[in-house]
């Protein structure tokens, strides 16, 4: 799920524990995927599909995967994948990391103990290589976060997308907390000397939905870069940094900024990330964004309830919404037509002085 892995990596690199990197999500993974996958599943449970099998292929016997509650099929696919693997005669064990509120803190940290099982690493070592996993993801979130508002502003248009590509690549050549952190410093350094206009009004646009096709490139389309191609600065709230936060809230029990934002138009927990979705596009145009593009897979419960309501979110704020629905059959050119007239239906509301700041 887009840059996760490589928090991911410099944990278990950390543990000295062998692990399996796939390919990058493409074409492959979603081809394998839906050859094994129930028809009218949604799209990230193909491609994880295609993930396993190609990671199985390298060697891996075992797969660390995050749990779900509600209605969201999310929280079913552990089981349907593990029995569909076995049904293919792999023996893979799946390790499900659930909310402490579903399966108490210490269930958690039992599960997490599983992660660490062939380390040799003592107690203290361990927890300090999660705390820096953690760190990185977050400082990885950081990153791309400046480098999709800054694309608005650069003086040349895809210098910043091409920095984050090129993160990837060394990045997943670090080996360690230490190095990948080094790595995340250098190009924060490359980002401090990117050449901008602050003199640029770029359109602004919040990206909300369901948050595996909002992070995942290959799921999306490569929204985030086709529109820092376009000059337009983004913004997401959900990341695997902010995922990793909502786990410690939800034992807590304390509710986020978004599902405050959210609570004139859905009170309740129906499941997936909806209220992040609706409290999202409320933040941003409070916020100032011009718009907001909602992305989710075919058949995402929480997602249409929140497609349902956005409308209203739109005609109350005069904000502008896009909902964008993929899956393995979405045509890339009339994808990119609806998100290329969304962009310049924000810019003339920008140019006669509709906007969100």
């Amino acid at each position: 799920m887009g840059n996760a892995y490589l928090a991911v990596k410099a944990l278990l690199d950390a543990l000295e524990v062998e692990y399996v990197i796939p390919p990058f999500c493409g074409r492959e993974a979603l081809r394998l995927g839906s050859l094994v996958s129930p028809e009218e599943i949604c799209l990230p449970f193909k491609i994880n599909m295609g993930n396993y099998l190609q990671s199985i292929e390298r060697g891996a016997d075992t797969v660390v995967i995050t749990g779900s509650c509600g209605p969201c099929r999310f929280g079913e696919y552990c089981e349907l994948q593990a029995r569909i693997l076995r049904r293919l005669g792999h023996d893979v064990d799946f390790i499900v990391i659930e909310r402490p509120s579903e399966i108490g803190l210490r269930g958690l940290l039992r599960r997490l103990k599983r992660v660490a099982g062939d380390s040799g690493k003592r107690g203290a070592q361990k927890l300090n290589a999660l705390i820096w996993a953690v760190r990185i993801m977050k400082l990885i979130d950081a990153l791309e976060a400046r480098a999709h508002t800054l694309a608005g502003y650069e003086q040349n248009r895809g210098e910043c997308r091409r920095l984050l590509h090129a993160f990837r690549r060394d990045a997943q050549e670090a080996n360690g907390p230490n190095e990948m952190a080094g790595v995340i410093r250098a190009y924060g350094r490359k980002l401090d000397a990117v050449k901008t206009d602050r003199a640029k009004a770029p359109v602004k646009i919040a990206i909300v939905g369901e948050i595996y096709t909002i992070i995942e490139p290959f799921a999306n389309l490569y929204i985030e870069d086709r529109l820092m191609d376009y000059g337009v600065s983004t913004k997401r709230r959900l990341s695997p940094g902010w995922w990793v936060d909502n786990l410690l809230r939800s034992a807590l029990r304390t509710p986020s900024g978004a599902h405050r934002a959210a609570r004139g138009y859905l009170g309740l927990e129906i499941g997936g990330h909806a209220r992040e979705c609706i409290g999202g596009a409320v933040l941003a145009k409070e916020e100032g964004f011009d718009g907001a593009i909602q992305i989710f897979p075919m058949g995402c419960m929480p997602e249409i309830v929140s497609k349902s309501i956005l409308p209203s979110v739109a005609r109350d704020m005069d904000f502008p919404v896009l909902s964008l629905v993929v899956d393995e059959m979405t045509g890339e050119a009339g994808f990119v037509t609806r998100l290329e007239a969304f962009v310049d239906l924000l810019e003339r509301r920008r140019d006669r002085g509709v906007s969100g700041r």
